[in-house]
């Protein structure tokens, strides 16, 4: 049973918050931030103790989602409750964000209600708390389909009319405001790429989490078809079609979808809700079906005038019609660095020198595919020796590739039955993301 439900900011400030119980105090939101604030690192422990109190927190779009308990209950069922809750402020309030939360606090207290009575958890189903859930969301900025001339899909610049801008999917799955959109279904494909690149520049570790994110925006489909690759293998199976292979060496489905077509023909049949769901996740490791995307030719040395000299040459393997985009280069650099002085290939890129960090960062817009960017980094450090050369590197990158999967998956046909009573707008999305990326130096 829960006890108290509340959402704070990343800086502490109290947005929602619901005692169910009256078990604990309302100052238990501080007795958390300073829990949170008080240990070291990034990632504090998801379950911690106060004087026989449990808190359990998840944290999504800079927020602190948190849950108490007196009781000893499962923590993964608190967990995947947390979730499925900020899942439907996502769904409902079109963004998960401080805003958002501020702008629609009524009815996240609603759906509160709805969800939870005395402490215990009566249903998180978009399908069912629709029947019950009367406020309005308030959204930010009115959604235009047709506004393209903002950024486009995933930050990419475009004036396609057939690319469906990024705001698209960030409106609430019920307004009345909607009536005049048309009805449309989103299937993102989503991957997050681990890499270490040696010294010497071979391939160390390779690892892929990828998913398929459906969100509905339909007022009622009995039923979704969509079609893999032909080629796609799980694990190191005999490779099927005629195409280049498409493996991953583990996949996890939804527990509504239903696999009696996928042995055979790799189609994945579900009957989605209004709102977000992941249909399936995989995992690839150590095996990269194609080079990584950057390669990084790295020049560390000492000037006559005792000046440290950082020359980089990054190369992007993708395809020439491809790019990446926000591309940051972090280069860690000896800790008496004083200032910097840099030329860059190019006006559209800058660089700095951060102080609390000790590092280089070195930011690319945009980078196309084939094509290769220098940086000449000049640092003031006193005293340096052959052993502050040492403290350079590793060299770690952060990117998105629009349009790209580095496994190859892709989506084959996406088909609704039965037929919407107006053509449903269908859109197909890719992604990689880089989740960690390093290259020894």
């Amino acid at each position: 049973m829960i006890s108290q439900v509340f959402i704070l900011s990343s800086k502490g400030d109290h947005l929602i918050y619901k005692d169910f119980r009256g078990e604990a105090s309302n100052d238990v939101i501080n007795v958390f931030y300073e829990m949170v604030t008080s240990l070291r690192g990034d990632q504090p422990p998801v379950v911690m103790n106060h004087e026989g109190l449990h808190f359990i927190h998840v944290r999504q779009g800079g927020l602190y989602c948190v849950a108490t308990t007196t009781a000893n209950p499962s923590p993964f069922t608190i967990i995947e409750f947390l979730n499925r809750f900020l899942g439907l402020i996502k769904d409902y309030c079109g963004s998960l964000s401080e805003k958002s939360v501020k702008m629609n606090f009524a009815l996240i207290y609603e759906m509160l209600d709805e969800m939870l009575d005395y402490g215990y958890i009566q249903t998180s189903s978009t399908d069912i708390l629709k029947n019950f859930i009367q406020t309005e969301a308030v959204s930010s900025k009115p959604f235009s389909l047709f506004d393209l001339s903002n950024v486009g899909l995933f930050g990419a610049d475009t004036q396609q009319s057939k690319v469906a801008p990024s705001a698209a999917a960030s409106r609430p799955i019920m307004s009345s405001r909607d009536q005049g959109v048309k009805n449309e279904i989103f299937v993102d494909v989503i991957e997050r790429l681990t890499v270490v690149i040696g010294a010497n520049g071979v391939l160390m570790k390779a690892e892929i989490q990828g998913e398929i994110r459906v969100k509905c925006y339909l007022p009622s489909c009995s039923e979704m078809r969509i079609g893999l690759n032909e080629e796609f293998s799980i694990g190191k199976s005999q490779l099927r079609g005629y195409g280049s292979a498409v493996r991953v060496d583990e996949c996890r489905f939804h527990q509504a979808v239903k696999l009696e077509e996928f042995d055979s023909y790799r189609i994945l049949r579900i009957c989605p809700s209004q709102g977000e769901q992941t249909v399936m996740q995989y995992q690839l490791s150590d095996d990269l079906p194609s080079a990584p995307p950057f390669r990084l030719f790295p020049t560390v040395e000492r000037d006559s005038g005792g000046r440290l000299l950082i020359y980089l040459k990054l190369r992007c393997d993708l395809p020439p019609k491809s790019a990446a985009l926000n591309v940051s280069v972090t280069v860690p650099v000896p800790k008496g660095s004083l200032s910097l002085s840099q030329e860059l290939s190019s006006p559209d890129q800058k660089a700095e020198l951060q102080p609390s960090s000790k590092a280089v960062l070195w930011e690319i817009p945009r980078f196309p595919g084939g094509a290769q960017l220098s940086a000449l980094f000049k640092l003031e450090v006193p005293g340096l020796s052959s052993a502050s050369l040492l403290e350079v590197g590793p060299v770690s990158l952060s990117f998105e590739l629009p349009k790209h999967t580095c496994t190859g998956l892709q989506i084959r046909f996406l088909r609704l039955s039965p037929a919407q009573p107006g053509p449903p707008q269908r859109w197909v999305r890719y992604v990689t993301h880089s989740d960690s990326y390093t290259i020894r130096i």
